[in-house]
């Protein structure tokens, strides 16, 4: 089908960089209901069958010039069904929440119930003693800068990436332009669910952003028979 594309910024630069960004499978502490963070193991079998049938939709869409994923257990085993070998980026991890990885989430919010309060009413503080939503806002944004930096002229460049929920709220609230707290305004992506942003760019660096799609996981509901049922993926399981 043609696009009309009437509304492409007029002055977006002759670079473009298309990055889909998939969120991991259901994780044994998603099941769990534990943070996470910059922890925890990898896939339950209903996450492994996740990976699995992500890969199979990935295999229909242009073959991404490269792929990266974020290093820790859950993502490189969502990644591996996948039959591109993923560049090892650090950047792409989840917000690292310090003492609460590993507690249950009620217990976090039963301990912390002041530190809990405050992040709801708005108030960006270290989680867990780890990151601030800012920390992860800078590193994704520098991660975007310096993708959209090696794309050549007149070249429209595509990217894979897997990561984690936060990542992908930090980074589309960036390409947005959201305010500090714009990734409040997200709902957490779903169990390896995709999100697509395009990036236009020129010498001068990143010059506008669009979002093509978010948290799409129409993918999914081909399970088979035997497969597990889908499980709540709150949001503050992957933080």
């Amino acid at each position: 089908m043609t696009r009309w594309a009437v509304d492409d910024p007029v002055d977006g630069g002759d670079r473009r960089l298309r990055l889909t960004l998939v969120r991991h499978g259901e994780s044994q502490w998603n099941r769990q209901r534990r943070a996470q963070g910059q922890r925890g193991p990898g896939l339950t079998e209903h996450g492994r069958s996740q990976a699995a049938r992500t890969a199979a939709r990935l295999a229909t869409l242009p073959t991404p010039d490269l792929v990266l994923a974020s290093d820790l257990p859950r993502v490189v085993e969502t990644a591996r069904p996948y039959p591109a070998e993923p560049v090892p980026e650090p950047r792409l991890r989840e917000l690292d929440n310090g003492a609460w990885a590993g507690l249950l989430l009620t217990d976090v919010e039963r301990e912390w119930a002041g530190d809990i309060a405050r992040i709801r009413a708005g108030e960006d503080i270290p989680r867990g003693g780890g990151e601030r939503f800012a920390d992860l806002r800078r590193r994704v944004a520098a991660l975007l800068a310096d993708l959209a930096g090696q794309v050549p002229p007149g070249v429209e460049r595509r990217v894979l990436a897997f990561t984690h929920g936060g990542p992908i709220r930090a980074l589309v609230a960036e390409v947005l332009g959201l305010g500090t707290d714009g990734h409040r305004l997200l709902d957490d992506p779903g169990n390896c669910s995709l999100t697509e942003v395009l990036l236009y760019a020129g010498d001068g660096g990143i010059t506008a952003g669009r979002l093509v799609r978010y948290g799409t996981d129409d993918h999914l509901a081909a399970a088979p028979a035997s497969a597990a049922p889908a499980h709540p993926h709150a949001a503050e399981g992957d933080a």
